[in-house]
């Protein structure tokens, strides 16, 4: 699960990035254009830097396209790792229920590796013998 909730916390992070790439390439690529008359649009000394270095309207139009897939690409990625999120379809009481199954074969799996580790012991014991005996002749 904890792969699961990387992965989800990786794509809203990634859709995050993708709203700011969004927001600065409609800021800065837009057309200058006044829309009432109190709005001025000023005029550029020649060695202040462009605040809006405007497109072409089908060059904008294109890139807006393409940004609004990728935010909706990465929205369905989104939606998809929550659904696939263990716990959405089971209740507090399926959960409990497999968190004792689990407990049980972690007791299990416990004793079988202690019982494994004694076997082992044994076995250096008696490796340990015959080395020594075999020293001796």
């Amino acid at each position: 699960m904890g792969d699961m909730l990387t992965q989800l916390q990786d794509s809203v992070d990634q859709l995050a990035d993708r709203f700011i790439a969004s927001f600065y390439y409609l800021e800065r690529h837009h057309d200058l254009e006044s829309f009432g008359p109190s709005d001025r649009i000023p005029d550029l000394k020649s060695d202040q830097p462009k605040e809006v270095d405007s497109l072409s309207p089908e060059v904008f139009q294109a890139g807006q396209l393409e940004l609004a897939r990728d935010l909706i690409v990465q929205e369905q990625q989104i939606e998809y790792i929550i659904s696939n999120l263990p716990g959405l379809e089971n209740s507090e009481r399926d959960q409990e229920q497999l968190i004792k199954e689990l407990e049980e074969e972690l007791k299990t799996a416990e004793a079988q590796r202690l019982e494994a580790v004694k076997e082992k012991d044994e076995v250096l014991v008696k490796l340990d013998q015959v080395l020594r005996g075999i020293r001796r002749n």
